[in-house]
């Protein structure tokens, strides 16, 4: 109920109002039944936007440390991600991955929307990087179909850093449904996910036209650090 308030009465109505997002594809995400929805990672508010657009409840997998926070702010902040149907993980690898894995394939099981971020984080420059293989892994698992979505603009509108957005329109491309059935039990093979993930990758990419870069996000950033110290 309080997910259905926020999204249709409180926040909704004002983001979407100032925003404007243009929006193709939406009729693409199916009715009923699990299904995952891939997106690009540009901004913060891309996963306030999506769930805004879509009809249907859209659980993302935030890492934990959103709702871990004190004070305030980290009151607001935890209520912000629990409102907006965001369940916590923990990124720190191992036993931990395993379990987010085991997360959204609750989600996808019960017959929910799951959205991801193949990249495992945001781009530190508006380009594309290299998808992770965990997508493929709850797409085979699950056995639900995957829908690339492009963010457009959105970068633009709250760069990595702020924590005021920018009242400008962004854009939301929903692409066609990716069937991977062909592949059903084959989700140990780690050559495998890699081919679903490369080819989930490059619909994202043609659907939101941004320059692709063949290493991992995280890498980048982690370098970038590095010399910054």
């Amino acid at each position: 109920m309080f997910y259905w308030i926020m999204k249709n009465i409180v926040v909704g109505p004002i983001l979407l109002g100032l925003f404007r997002p243009w929006i193709v594809g939406l009729d693409k995400i199916p009715k009923e039944g699990g299904v995952i929805l891939a997106s690009n990672h540009l901004s913060f508010i891309d996963s306030v936007f999506l769930p805004l657009i879509v009809p249907r409840r859209v659980v993302f997998l935030a890492k934990s440390e959103y709702f871990t926070g004190k004070g305030l702010r980290g009151w607001a902040t935890r209520t912000f991600f629990k409102a907006t149907g965001q369940l916590p993980i923990d990124r720190s690898g191992g036993k931990a991955s395993e379990d987010s894995l085991n997360t959204g394939l609750r989600v996808l099981r019960s017959g929910g929307v799951l959205g991801i971020y193949p990249e495992g984080t945001r781009s530190p420059d508006a380009k594309m990087y290299r998808g992770r293989t965990g997508v493929a892994r709850m797409v085979l698992e699950a056995g639900v179909p995957v829908i690339p979505v492009a963010m457009i603009d959105t970068e633009k509108a709250m760069p990595t850093g702020t924590r005021i957005p920018k009242v400008r329109r962004i854009g939301i491309i929903i692409g066609d449904p990716l069937d991977f059935s062909r592949f059903e039990g084959m989700e140990g093979d780690r050559f495998v996910l890699r081919s679903i993930t490369d080819e989930l990758m490059y619909e994202l990419r043609t659907l939101s036209d941004q320059e692709y870069v063949d290493v991992y996000a995280t890498s980048v950033k982690e370098k970038r650090a590095n010399l910054s110290r």
